[in-house]
């Protein structure tokens, strides 16, 4: 035999020795997928435990997008498996701006805010549906709830309160910021138990000539009879905006309650 026979004789030998191997190989691989959903599920538990969700709910007038840059003062450690989420309110007609169409959450009969002033608690409980579908979107994914807090300035924050207060499970916590309590007391029949243990952190500028600072004070004692725990901080000098201070605040009272939650299931 030639040597150029010997030569194509092994080669179609060694080509019928791959095309084994790898049929073999194919045979033995998993399902396209499967090798995602082999993850051991005390690994897939701890991963889920860790992650965690920021909502943030902008003021009248304002969007979603113009607030994501808060997200930067949150870079500690305990933020890295964070989702953050800016929705933007629809635009509807408010009657303390003569009925001008901007974002509103819901409908706003008069400023300054005070602790006496009218409230649209229809529109409130409708804006809170929508609230608590995104809140139940990311429970769905995994997140637990208790690693879940819902922010909010100005309208956004009177939203935050009212969420997290009428949802049926214990949230992280939520956070009011130059907010007021948009509802009456005989919204507090329809808080749950496990709902009364959200914890809430409210701040408010003593300046504020918007959301007045009586309308913020008005908060802890309606909270208290219904049975929440709050933390209430009080800025002088400050007006209806949010301040460094309030954010650095923010960020190491996220970061205690989700070292609670961790050690808690732990």
């Amino acid at each position: 035999m030639s040597s150029r026979l010997r030569f194509l004789f092994s080669l179609a030998a060694a080509i019928a020795a791959a095309s084994l191997l790898a049929a073999a190989l194919r045979r033995r691989a998993p399902p396209s997928g499967l090798a995602a959903r082999l993850v051991p599920a005390p690994m897939a538990a701890a991963a889920a435990r860790n992650r965690s969700f920021v909502l943030w709910l902008h003021g009248l007038g304002d969007s979603g997008p113009a607030n994501e840059p808060i997200r930067n003062f949150f870079s500690a450690p305990e933020f890295r498996l964070t989702k953050w989420v800016f929705p933007s309110a629809p635009n509807s007609p408010v009657s303390c701006n003569h009925g001008a169409v901007m974002p509103s959450w819901f409908d706003i009969h008069e400023l300054p805010m005070s602790s006496g002033s009218p409230q649209d608690d229809s529109g409130v409980l409708k804006a809170v549906e929508n609230v608590h579908a995104m809140i139940d979107k990311e429970v769905a994914d995994g997140i637990p709830p208790e690693n879940i807090f819902v922010c909010g300035f100005s309208q956004g924050g009177a939203l935050t309160l009212a969420s997290v207060l009428l949802y049926p499970k214990t949230l992280g916590g939520g956070a009011v910021f130059s907010g007021w309590v948009p509802f009456g007391s005989s919204v507090t029949e329809r808080i749950s138990p496990e709902a009364r243990k959200t914890p809430i952190l409210w701040s408010h500028g003593i300046a504020d000539n918007v959301v007045l600072f009586e309308a913020g004070q008005a908060g802890p004692p309606f909270l208290q009879n219904a049975g929440f725990s709050c933390e209430f901080k009080a800025y002088p000098g400050l007006g209806h905006s949010i301040s460094k201070e309030e954010l650095y605040s923010l960020e190491s009272w996220i970061k205690n309650h989700l070292k609670a939650s961790q050690e808690k299931e732990n």
